[in-house]
Order: structure tokens, then sequence, then C-alpha cells
């Protein structure tokens, strides 16, 4: 296993010690599969979006027995396409997010996900396939996430949930439109979300902390790549706390929150520094700083700790949302 961290840095010798050390430290488990992972790379938009959907149709294919599962379309400044698992007896509802990048997913490929996220936390669960980049640059995704929040909270009796109990999650950029959705809906008078569950969110396009500079050669997701999924995603605009949450001054008022992080991911640091503001303004938190895992790891179902990991998520939207 050979990891290289290219780029120069003053900081070069700290560099070198954190490449020994994650080459110690990584979970034996999911080292075994990095040889077997493609490039990290979103310079090519086509491209990444094909390997994607090579990847995820690789997922095995989920139980739905237990739940009832319909797609709606939303209207709002775009027609957004969402699927709604309905588990039996379900009080709760989570909007979920799915993670690629800001350019990459959609129902399908998170259709695996959905289903386990309400299998496991026996919540209503509706997946939004909200509009990607580069061909719709941010706001168009939080907009999408904005009107499908309204509807579902609108129409929570006809989805089957109690409308005081209603989350936002996703994964990666996924979480970063949830993080920026509580941030939203607070500064408009919007629906109330109840818990904001992040898992490993990008929070911030500035890439000045210590893993965002260091982390430039880390599984599945590089700084150079990350670097990519901000350009697409905001295309030139200055970025503003929809945006990029960690930009947003005053964190108070926001709802509870769960923030997961993995130790070899660029975003580790800024998921951290973000959980602290919210304590510091008086928002209750739960940080989980998973050691051993990188960027995505928990998809590798197979090793220990991504099926604590995987449980973990379940069990924290079951307990918000009880």
């Amino acid at each position: 296993m050979r990891w290289e961290y290219a780029g120069a840095y003053d900081a070069r010798r700290t560099t070198r010690r954190a490449f020994v050390h994650s080459l110690v430290a990584m979970d034996p488990e999911l080292a075994a599969f990095i040889p077997l992972f493609p490039p990290a790379d979103l310079t090519d938009v086509p491209a990444a979006r094909e390997l994607h959907a090579k990847l995820t149709a690789s997922a095995p294919v989920p139980d739905l027995s237990g739940m009832d599962v319909e797609d709606h379309v939303v209207s709002g400044e775009a027609d957004v396409p969402v699927r709604v698992y309905r588990p039996r007896e379900a009080r709760g509802a989570i909007l979920w997010f799915h993670g690629g990048g800001f350019v990459m997913g959609g129902l399908d490929s998170e259709h695996p996900w959905a289903a386990r996220v309400a299998e496991a936390s026996g919540a209503v669960v509706v997946s939004v396939d909200y509009r990607l980049a580069p061909e719709n640059p941010y706001p168009a995704a939080i907009d999408d996430a904005y009107a499908v929040l309204t509807w579902a909270a609108e129409n929570a009796g006809r989805l089957g949930f109690d409308a005081g109990r209603l989350a936002v999650a996703g994964h990666s950029a996924g979480a970063t439109i949830a993080a920026a959705l509580c941030l939203r809906t607070r500064d408009e008078g919007g629906p109330r979300v109840h818990f904001q569950l992040l898992n490993q969110p990008g929070l911030d396009d500035r890439l000045e902390t210590w893993s965002a500079r260091h982390f430039t050669d880390t599984p599945w997701l590089t700084r150079g790549k990350l670097a990519s999924a901000w350009g697409h995603y905001l295309a030139g605009r200055a970025a503003d706390e929809y945006a990029a949450p960690a930009r947003a001054e005053d964190l108070s008022g926001l709802p509870a929150a769960y923030i997961a992080s993995a130790e070899f991911c660029p975003n580790r640091d800024e998921d951290i520094l973000y959980a602290l503001r919210l304590l510091q303004a008086g928002v209750p938190v739960e940080l989980h700083q998973w050691p051993g895992t990188f960027h995505g790891s928990q998809a590798i179902t197979s090793a220990e700790v991504s099926r604590r990991q995987l449980a973990e998520l379940g069990a924290v939207l079951r307990r918000a949302l009880a």
C-alpha cells in the first residue's frame, strides 16, 4: 500500500508523520480494500458519474418487505423527485440527502441506503433527488431541499408521520445540504426541524483545516477531489453560510445534532470544529470520531467498524425521533 501526499506545504515534515501514522492506524479490515479503489477524481464529471453508477449498482438489493415505497414529485423552483420509504407504525420522518460530491447520485443509486436508514430508524424516509452540479450549481440543491422540507411538513399526515418529529440527515455532500437546510429554515422561519444527523459532512469550502491541508491522498476522498467538488458546486460564486455552513457566524437556535467524522478524511477537522461551535452556541451535540476509518468507508459493510457505524446511525435516529 502506498500513499503519496502531494502539494508543497510548510508543514511537510508534519505531513510525512501523518502519512506514516495513517498506514499504522488504518483499520485493517478497511485497509484491505484500498488497493481495489479507483482513483479519486472529480475533474471529469461524466466519467465520475459512470463509475459511481457501476459501484452503487453492486450494492445488495434492500429488503422492502417491512415497508411501503412510493415515488412523488415535489413542485418548487424545479420539480424534485423524491422516494418515500414508510415502515409499519412509523412515527417520525427523515429527509435523507445522498452524497456524491454535489455532482453524483440520485434516487436509484441511494435506494439501498435510504431503505436501510428507514429499516434501522423505524421512521419514514424521504430520499431527495436534488439537482446536481455543475449543470445546476448552488443554490439549486438547497432550494430543492427547502421545497421538499416544506412539502413534507405540509403532508405529514398523508405521509404517515408526526410533523413534530421531522429530522434531516445525509452523508458527505448530502450532510452539507442537511446542515445548510437547518440554517436556512431557522433564518426564514420555515418548517421546524427536530434533529440533524450529519455523517462526514463537507462544511467549509476554504479547505484550511489541518486535515484538509494534509490529507491529500487519503482513500476515496482527497484534497483535490474535495476542491473539485466545491468548484463544481459553487461555479465561481462566493460561498455563504447556506453553501458552506462553517461560514455561518451564528449557530444558535439550530436543531440538536449528531455529527460523525472519519479519522482519515479531509473533512474531519471542520466536522469536529462545527460540533464544538454548535455546543458553544447552546445546541445539544453528539460527536463520534471513528478511528481507523476514511471517508465513505462505512460502505464496506464486511468490516466490523462499518457495521457499528451503520447500527449507530439507525439507533441515533430512532432515539431522536422516539
